[in-house]
């Protein structure tokens, strides 16, 4: 049916690698968090700093899940191209949602969805119009790259937000405020990216007949990917040990997307090659994405407050239930 359509058979490959991808990750948020739930139920939570849930059977299951995701969308950019690959990342985000409706009981309002859906249109609308990436032949290209001024200058605000976010704010209002958690999550995520594509390029091109491990810009890169995803696991952790799955897994995407696309234009200058028409478009898409992320903090407010108005209700007349209680965190 496909090749009906004109896709070619890598493309096919492509499409079904990244489909799987996002339900493999989509399904990984909801079992990831049955398994802080029942870690946090027998030992420390991880948004009070505990790691019990390392102990946990479900939380591993979880893990595998979002590796074997993430591998399956690396092996789809080698078969299609990322016009098609990236734009279905916003799948998971279906899946995460629909699974914790049903399995966490974790109600999505009406608001909710049509946050969900504007955040995807959104997205997919910059990832669609976002201009290609240039070509990259070695690893020191890449390193020269890497230290232009503009992108030092991102990375040392990154950092700096980073640090300031975990040590002056992370204690105080991380877990009142989502975006703290997934702020950290997703700025690191877009140094992240700059990393893991470095070592693919490294990986293709020493599977060529030219290795690239022999350069040490190869290892500061694998150094960089191992810190910033250890920093990203602890805090994601965190996220969705004490928010809602429906509303963590997509402004998580939304801001993971923007910072990522913002460091590759700024790190591959691919702005200098967009007219206007799609500088226009991007932006627009960018409006549909802060207007998703709003109803979907609303959505989490009408959450709240129903929740509060249940508990009152109970305590007035006596019958306040440990689900009730549960509810209120």
């Amino acid at each position: 049916m496909f090749q009906e359509m004109g896709m070619s058979k890598d493309n096919i490959r492509g499409l079904v690698l990244a489909l799987s991808s996002s339900f493999l990750i989509g399904t990984s948020f909801v079992v990831k968090k049955i398994g802080l739930r029942k870690a946090g139920a027998s030992g420390v939570s991880a948004g009070s700093g505990g790691f019990s849930y390392l102990y946990e059977p479900l939380w591993w299951i979880g893990m595998v899940a979002m590796i074997l995701g993430e591998t399956a969308n690396f092996a789809a950019y080698a078969f299609a191209p990322a016009i098609l690959v990236t734009p279905l990342g916003a799948m998971s985000i279906i899946v995460s949602a629909v699974l914790a409706h049903f399995v966490l009981s974790e109600k999505l309002h009406i608001f909710g969805i049509v946050g969900c859906i504007l955040c995807i249109v959104g997205s997919t609308n910059i990832v669609l119009h976002a201009p290609k990436e240039r070509e990259i032949t070695s690893v020191r290209e890449l390193w020269h790259l890497a230290t232009q001024p503009g992108f030092i200058v991102y990375s040392c605000l990154v950092v700096g937000l980073v640090l300031l976010l975990i040590f002056k704010y992370a204690s105080k209002y991380g877990n009142k405020h989502l975006v703290i958690y997934v702020g950290i999550c997703s700025l690191v995520g877009s140094l992240t990216v700059m990393s893991v594509k470095a070592l693919g390029i490294a990986l293709k091109l020493t599977f060529s007949g030219s290795n690239q491990f022999l350069y040490a810009q190869t290892w500061f890169f694998a150094v960089v990917l191992a810190v910033c995803v250890i920093i990203q696991l602890n805090f994601l952790n965190k996220a969705l040990d004490i928010f809602n799955t429906a509303v963590v897994s997509p402004v998580y995407y939304v801001m993971f997307t923007i910072l990522t696309i913002l460091a590759s234009m700024i790190m591959f200058k691919d702005w200098s090659s967009q007219d206007a028409m799609e500088i226009a478009t991007e932006i627009c898409g960018l409006l549909t994405i802060l207007s998703g992320t709003y109803l979907l903090h609303k959505t989490k407010d009408m959450g709240d407050s129903k929740a509060s108005q249940d508990a009152s209700n109970e305590r007035e007349n006596g019958l306040t239930s440990p689900e009730v209680i549960q509810n209120l965190h």
